[in-house]
């Protein structure tokens, strides 16, 4: 039998890295009591780095605010006294909890509701499958399903939503500079850490206001959550003394105007007919045969439609079409060749090991049904690392957007690639082999959490490089993951985390011209 796609001291490497992580299954995991958000630095100048959907930072106008010394704003200061006279514990909670960053919060927010939604439908009495329907999102099954590609999709939109937003905010602290509460008044009990950023436009508003309009478009079904978490959160920064209700309101209305445009993009990307049709499946099937192969096929009893077969049309971020169809890799090892079957061969072998060791890296990078998916894994990865680096909301909003672009992307391409050439899995090829996972319902190549992870790995790398090598390390065991768990070949691993890693470079190619520096 050949080795182990990658040195087993790759694996001592990354164990440090990665087993802190196994230990709670929680969205948040260890960001629960994350300390309260203390930049290193303000980036004032934030409203010159290159937003995403945005012509200019001022496409969108924000109104002067009113002085410090008129009575309208000493009534908002009057507000905070009042709240701050007699706080509960509970806000205190609320405080310290949104304390910890407006970016971090809303994504854990968004993997929690993908974790809920991450639910294929069961099968109806007569074995067809019910789809979702976002005309209709609360009756079963319920919209959406947020399988990987969705989820990923859903994590670039808010991230580079709330990225725009900040940018637009950021422009007008810096044009009013008008002082946040406490700088006004030294009487205000503030309970967040200080800073010299200018208060207005709220920057928590802002992020608060692009959340909130994109996630009812992605969970039109819970509406009522996110509007109590958008309410908590404005709260928590009046009774910290952080924002008077002209910052929020100000930086509400910006962060929803801004989340308009990405509103917009997303009702038009084609994602809506990423499941395509009957008629769709059909020929994938038809044309692969054409080719002489043996077509992929749904394992499950009865046979469940493919996932997302047109989600490799869906409009990318951070390239067009053409390119996107550029990055789609060469063929897998043809199904009736030997090095297939040497392939195969070696996937019956690797499952046949149920040593502890396998089971712990398969079972950590497994993001099957009702986790965040593999795009949210690595986002949680990033938010751990990102609470060590100090930095201010719009670095965050940056940093993550920069991440989530290049994991939508990623399942662009990826699923292009699967359904033009519609592979079959090795437990197609070779029964005998009992996988440690589900097997998933498209088909192989190339693996999915090999493409993620490449582009992860890539941007995360050029994002923190101290960490590159711990990067690098995860990516190629949660590739590794899956040959240990059955369910992909050698080549889907390797050319999935190749391709990846083309995908990521992109990212790292908008990071270099963005104005932000690193």
């Amino acid at each position: 039998m050949k080795k182990l796609l990658y040195p087993a001291i790759a694996l001592l490497v990354i164990a440090s890295a990665v087993v802190p992580f196994a230990c709670s299954k929680s969205i948040s995991g260890r960001t629960d009591d994350a300390p309260a958000l203390q930049p290193d630095k303000t980036d004032i100048d934030a409203g010159s780095w290159k937003p995403i959907l945005l012509t200019s930072a001022s496409e969108f106008a924000v109104a002067a605010p009113v002085a410090t010394t008129t009575p309208e704003y000493i009534a908002q200061m009057n507000e905070i006294k009042s709240w701050q006279a007699s706080l509960s514990d509970d806000e205190k909670n609320i405080v310290k909890y949104w304390s910890a960053g407006a970016i971090l919060r809303w994504n854990e927010i968004l993997r929690q509701l993908v974790a809920k939604h991450n639910l294929p439908p069961y099968q109806n009495d007569d074995g067809t499958y019910p789809f979702p329907s976002a005309n209709n999102p609360l009756a079963y099954p319920q919209f959406p399903f947020a399988n990987p590609p969705y989820a990923a999709r859903a994590y670039a939109y808010v991230s580079a939503a709330q990225y725009d937003a900040l940018v637009a905010a950021f422009y007008y602290k810096k044009l009013y500079n008008r002082p946040a509460p406490y700088k006004v008044d030294a009487t205000i009990n503030v309970l967040i850490p200080t800073s010299d950023l200018p208060s207005y436009p709220s920057e928590d508003a802002v992020v608060e206001g692009a959340a909130v309009e994109m996630l009812k478009l992605l969970f039109p079904g819970d509406q009522d959550y996110i509007q109590q978490k958008a309410e908590e959160h404005k709260r928590a920064r009046i009774i910290a003394g952080a924002n008077v209700r002209s910052d929020i309101e100000a930086g509400e209305a910006l962060g929803k105007a801004v989340a308009q445009k990405f509103v917009t993009r997303a009702r038009g990307d084609r994602a809506g007919a990423a499941a395509g049709t009957q008629t769709d499946w059909t020929k994938l099937e038809t044309d692969c045969i054409a080719k002489g192969e043996t077509p992929w096929y749904s394992l499950e009893t009865p046979k469940r439609p493919p996932m997302l077969p047109m989600f490799g049309k869906v409009k990318a971020f951070l390239f067009d079409s053409l390119t996107a169809i550029s990055l789609r890799p060469g063929p897998p090892p043809l199904t009736a060749s030997s090095k297939m079957k040497d392939e195969t061969e070696e996937i019956y072998n690797l499952t046949k090991d149920d040593s502890r060791e396998h089971y712990r890296i398969v079972h950590f990078w497994a993001d099957g049904v009702g986790t965040s998916t593999p795009p949210g894994h690595w986002d949680a990865i990033a938010a751990e690392d990102f609470i060590k680096k100090n930095y201010s909301e719009v670095r965050w909003a940056r940093n993550m957007a920069l991440l989530n672009m290049s994991l939508m992307d990623a399942a662009i391409v990826c699923w292009d690639t699967k359904y033009y050439y519609f592979n079959p899995r090795p437990s197609q090829m070779n029964p005998k082999i009992k996988t440690l996972t589900g097997v998933p319902n498209f088909p192989s190549y190339v693996s999915g959490h090999s493409t993620f992870s490449g582009a992860a790995a890539t941007i995360l790398s050029y994002i923190v490089p101290e960490r590159a090598s711990a990067y690098a390390a995860m990516a190629q065991e949660a590739s590794l993951s899956r040959m240990l768990a059955g369910i992909h070949y050698r080549a889907d691993c390797e050319t999935g985390l190749d391709c990846g890693k083309h995908v990521g470079d992109y990212a790292v190619q908008r990071a270099k011209t963005d104005g932000a520096g690193n």
